[in-house]
């Protein structure tokens, strides 16, 4: 990359903001030139607006930003490209305006995930679904465009079921165990998580059974084609702060060595700054993976997998973790938009 892209940050006081502007820090391609959050943080320094809660320091060039209102003729006309991490309500309204205006946005909110002519991206799985951002273009009339990425628990179940599409996979059943950071700050009172386990999460079932069918689907030129598979979910939200686990029951006519070679050779992406070397690890622990040690690998841009063994009815059975806020928030959001520039969707 020739030259540095000038982005901005829509929500960068939240969880997930927060974590857009720790990775974007010193990121080689992208320079955080904006950052926005609501009105009452308007023209007040980043530092001084944000509850900063990453154990890493406040990036000092960020802070030293101010923060502009959440909306796109707010934006400096430098901007090209835009992170999301807006609650879904917000977002529908917002991003479609910055794309109307002729930025693009890598979302991290789900309120255009299952509209068909907006890309819902894993890179190492189906980075050309990007192709159906002329279409959006065309179709909308924009000059910008939007792209996704989806739920964050969808993100490391998909990134294991791509490898075993070529096993023949038709059924998954995944039992998830989530961090309270995927609720956010204010998401999950302590009396609510302590000594508890809640087996509930709104809406995030439902995510997991629609997303991935997109995701795995075939692109045909003009559409998304769904994967024939079913998707099965229970959503629990556990007392860990980050790092989701996920217990997962795939119908495939294969051995566990076929599968665990099928996923460990899922191929990275060669030259995006955030691509890890390995997308996902095979782990050969009885006790692996768990949030605490095997979160951060490879800058939490990884998948871990462990436990891969025969179910007693049929298929194969398997543990995988990743952690919520990097792969599968604001490091997704990042790593679509350093393929959108590698692609040459960023002018």
């Amino acid at each position: 990359m020739s030259r540095r892209i000038q982005v901005g940050v829509l929500g960068a006081t939240g969880a997930v903001g927060q974590r857009f502007c720790q990775l974007l820090e010193a990121h080689p391609w992208f320079e955080v030139g904006a950052v926005t959050a609501s009105e009452r943080s308007a023209g007040k320094y980043y530092k001084d607006a944000v509850d900063w809660r990453l154990s890493t320091p406040l990036p000092d060039n960020i802070g030293g930003l101010r923060v502009i209102p959440t909306r796109s003729d707010e934006m400096p006309k430098d901007v090209q490209l835009v992170f999301s991490s807006l609650p879904a309500d917000i977002a529908e309204r917002v991003e479609a305006d910055y794309a109307r205006d002729g930025f693009g946005v890598s979302s991290n909110a789900a309120s255009y995930r299952m509209f068909d002519d907006v890309p819902l991206l894993i890179p190492e799985v189906n980075k050309d679904h990007a192709k159906l951002i002329q279409i959006q273009r065309e179709q909308r009339g924009w000059d910008g465009f939007i792209v996704t990425n989806p739920n964050c628990s969808t993100i490391m179940l998909v990134m294991t079921l791509k490898p075993l599409m070529q096993l023949g996979l038709t059924d998954v059943k995944v039992a998830t165990m989530q961090a309270v950071s995927g609720a956010g700050y204010t998401g999950v009172s302590s009396m609510a998580i302590l000594d508890n386990v809640v087996p509930y999460i709104g809406g995030e079932e439902e995510k997991m059974q629609i997303e991935t069918p997109k995701i795995l689907g075939a692109f045909d030129g003009t559409k998304v084609i769904n994967a024939s598979i079913t998707v099965s979910a229970i959503c629990n939200r556990v007392p860990v702060i980050d790092g989701h686990t996920e217990s997962v029951w795939v119908d495939v006519d294969a051995s566990p060595e076929e599968v665990k070679l099928a996923m460990a050779s899922l191929p990275p992406l060669k030259g995006l700054p955030s691509s890890p070397e390995r997308p996902i690890i095979v782990r050969e622990e009885d006790d692996r993976p768990q949030p605490r040690l095997d979160r951060d690998v490879y800058d939490g841009m990884s998948v871990s997998v462990g436990r891969v063994r025969r179910d007693v009815v049929k298929g194969i059975k398997y543990t995988l973790m990743g952690h919520n806020t990097v792969r599968g928030a604001a490091g997704a959001s990042i790593l679509n938009a350093e393929m959108l520039a590698a692609e040459g969707f960023l002018k």
